[in-house]
């Protein structure tokens, strides 16, 4: 029996396939669409603090995809997600005026 890999539901139903022929599933509880034995696997949460710290140090996407073993797609939506939950407010401070009167 196929449990759904999101919410462990067994309430589940086929749901056509791929071009390749690989039966997709559809899990009546939660929604969600998978494979039963899918060949990409979820990344893990220590290559993901890898990559964060990989762009902090400003080395280039393409050098970040090979080195983790992710894909350029992947790491691009990885980082537009971090990118898009960063405060776009900018503060300005007002600057004291200048104790020298002959400027």
């Amino acid at each position: 029996m196929i449990n759904c890999p999101h919410c462990c539901s067994k309430h589940i139903v086929k749901n056509g396939s791929f071009g390749n022929g690989k039966p997709k599933f559809k899990c009546k509880t939660c929604g969600r669409q998978f494979v039963e034995k899918p060949k990409k696997q979820p990344i893990l949460d220590g290559v993901k603090q890898l990559i964060d710290k990989l762009l902090l140090e400003k080395i280039p996407l393409a050098g970040i995809a090979r080195v983790t073993g992710v894909s350029d797609r992947w790491l691009q939506g990885y980082v537009n997600d971090k990118y898009s939950k960063i405060s776009q407010e900018i503060n300005i401070k007002k600057r004291l005026p200048l104790d020298n009167p002959s400027r």
